[in-house]
């Protein structure tokens, strides 16, 4: 059972739970800042029209106050400034507008010299919040303190509704982005879960089926194509694998069935038989075995892409070294261009070139040329003789494992069918190819593999 934090963590949440929660956050803290800036906005609007009215009615005020010096009532210019009151030097009211009848003189503060202007947000009894806007007159009867006032009532009022609506849309709009994102996520992710289906029959046994590529071309279908890409490789890999398992068992039990109905027979007459012939025909099935099981050791090996050591060898020394290496049944010319450098691993090369001279050898009539020189970015190690050749339809076949033509079973009974596809798989290993090409006479090999530095 999973903890309660666990469950709580991202770390388990679903991928389509991670975007909706990621999307819904990040929409939700952009709605919020949206809703403080435009709050922000508005109130800063409210406060600077209120600013800029009361300016211009402060302003005439002053003006008539300077002018008449008015005492009694004051008339009401401005519908929102509807609080107005002058008071003489020692704070005594000496005008004031009906709103105000009855009141002492406003508790506001006021700039210390006439000129500038005051600007003040109080909380009056009876009006609640006002916006008072003060300023001090200079006239021939004294200074005179003008006050001005705006209750904001309605503002302050819906306040608390407008800052509950805007919160209320910025839940209601990150629900709705929560909704939209989770439902498109489950729809993008539909063809992940129909691939994911698939996929489990297939490793259930149907390797040879594929996945469904969904029609549009966006990621997904690529991911579509790349799992059937790989499906398609394994089927390969699995199909050369099981030929590969009844190859060698079929290759393993022809010698082993020798080998031992020899020693049955021998056995079931001993004083009868020849044992140092019987010992001499077991060697020789056991010499075979020893063959296909070290071919079979180093294809595997080839095939797991193990790693192993590789050199700068020059390939003309090489060929030289190795066809001089033991007396050979036909000559072989030699036509190495000097410096063809190639990073190789040493006792692969030779395995490989071993196999291309024994081959050429037992093909040939009289002679075998082997060429070594440099083509572009590429060393081309080319092993011709002048045998009976290979049909073009045998030139690919040859390289299957266990396959051997007549002609090469004639001359050779002992091979094991593996020398060919060791060569290729050496050369792939390389980063090469090894064919066999078109030659107006006998058989001919041709080895590419890239040259150090190239």
């Amino acid at each position: 059972m999973r903890r309660l934090g666990d469950l709580l963590s991202p770390s388990c949440w679903s991928v389509r739970t991670r975007v909706t929660a990621a999307a819904t956050l990040i929409v939700a803290l952009m709605l919020v800042a949206g809703v403080v800036i435009f709050y922000q906005v508005v109130s800063r609007t409210v406060y600077q029209g209120l600013h800029d009215r009361g300016g211009f009615v402060a302003a005439d005020l002053a003006t008539l106050v300077r002018e008449t010096d008015p005492r009694g009532t004051l008339h009401v210019q401005d519908p929102d400034f509807t609080l107005l009151q002058v008071l003489d030097a020692d704070g005594d009211v000496l005008a004031a507008s009906e709103s105000l009848h009855g009141r002492g003189p406003l508790r506001v503060p006021a700039p210390g010299r006439p000129g500038p202007t005051g600007y003040h947000t109080e909380s009056m009894r009876g009006f609640g919040k006002v916006y008072f806007v003060t300023k001090r007159v200079q006239t021939p009867q004294g200074v005179r303190k003008v006050c001005v006032g705006a209750p904001i009532t309605t503002f302050t009022r819906y306040r608390g509704l407008f800052i509950g609506l805007l919160v209320g849309s910025v839940l209601i709009a990150a629900s709705a982005v929560a909704w939209i994102v989770s439902l498109s996520v489950r729809r993008a992710l539909r063809p992940v879960r129909v691939m994911s289906a698939e996929l489990a029959d297939i490793t259930g046994g149907g390797t040879d089926r594929l996945v469904t590529v969904p029609d549009p071309v966006d990621e997904v279908s690529e991911l579509a194509e790349s799992v059937n890409v790989t499906l398609n490789r394994l089927e390969d890999v699995l199909r050369r694998q099981r030929a590969f398992v009844a190859d060698v068992s079929h290759e393993l039990r022809s010698p082993l069935t020798g080998l031992r109905a020899q020693l049955e027979v021998a056995l079931e007459h001993p004083e009868d038989e020849d044992w140092p012939a019987v010992a001499r025909a077991a060697l020789a099935d056991a010499d075979r075995l020893q063959g296909i099981v070290g071919d079979l050791l180093i294809l595997a090996k080839l095939g797991a892409g193990v790693h192993v050591p590789r050199e700068r060898v020059d390939l003309g020394e090489l060929v030289r070294t190795e066809a001089g290496r033991r007396p050979r049944r036909i000559p072989m010319e030699i036509a190495a261009d000097a410096g063809v450098i190639a990073h190789v691993t040493p006792h692969h090369l030779v395995r490989l070139l071993t196999n291309l001279l024994d081959n050429a050898e037992r093909h040939a009539k009289s002679r075998v040329w082997v060429r070594v020189a440099a083509a572009g970015p590429d060393a081309v190690l080319e092993v011709r003789d002048d045998g009976a050749g290979i049909a073009p339809e045998d030139r690919e076949r040859i390289f299957w494992r266990f396959q051997r033509l007549a002609e090469g079973r004639d001359r050779d009974h002992s091979g094991t069918g593996l020398g060919l596809t060791i060569s290729r798989d050496i050369a792939r290993a390389h980063g090469g190819t090894l064919v066999a090409a078109d030659s107006d006479q006998g058989a001919r090999f041709v080895l590419r593999i890239p040259r150090d530095g190239l």
